[in-house]
């Protein structure tokens, strides 16, 4: 049985909605093991100039035995 573990984070960029998400997905890939999908939630507009990009994201990942302890089965 595989339990999946969804975290939200937002990322943001001076070029677009889409590269606000890869730099989300970017940030999670340094830390987290076994990635299975991105879902961008929302996306939006920032700044005292509405210059910066930014995508909502909610990443499922793959949680490994190890890390449940001995409560699951």
């Amino acid at each position: 049985m595989a339990v999946v573990k969804i975290i939200e984070l937002v990322g943001s960029s001076k070029v677009s909605t889409d590269d606000a998400a890869r730099q989300a997905l970017k940030s999670a890939q340094r830390k987290i093991r076994n990635i299975r999908a991105v879902d961008i939630v929302s996306t939006g507009l920032r700044g005292e100039d509405l210059d910066e990009y930014r995508a909502h994201v909610r990443v499922a990942f793959v949680v490994e035995s190890s890390e449940l302890g001995d409560d699951v089965d």
